[in-house]
């Protein structure tokens, strides 16, 4: 884990098998991340149940995330973002394959008392 950078730097390339993930700041009660998304999406009746809460920011590229009980899958664009409360079930269901998508990710325990809007 660096003390800086840059969020840009040193994307992956278009087809990889996996997202990539790397931690930009990881101090107790905090975890901070890029995710490089180049076209990846979750398994097939796969959804993230996470203990923690996560705030995610698009950076660049194009995502859809659903939540679970939602019949359409939220499109977002770079500046969009999401708060996803801790044991919210979600899945992305397609990451843009023409371009990397960048996402920044912060997953925290919320306590159950963050502002949501």
């Amino acid at each position: 884990m660096a003390n800086e950078g840059n969020i840009f730097a040193d994307l992956p390339l278009t087809g990889s098998a996996d997202e990539d993930i790397a931690a930009l700041l990881d101090v107790p009660g905090l975890r901070v991340e890029r995710i490089v998304s180049t076209g990846q999406a979750s398994p097939p009746d796969f959804w993230y149940d996470q203990p923690s809460a996560e705030w995610v920011l698009l950076l660049s590229g194009a995502a859809r995330l659903r939540f679970e009980g939602e019949e359409d899958a939220r499109t977002l664009k770079p500046g969009d973002y999401v708060f996803i409360p801790a044991r919210r079930r979600h899945r992305v269901d397609w990451t843009s394959p023409d371009a990397p998508t960048v996402w920044l990710a912060l997953h925290f325990d919320d306590g159950g008392e963050s502002n949501r809007d």
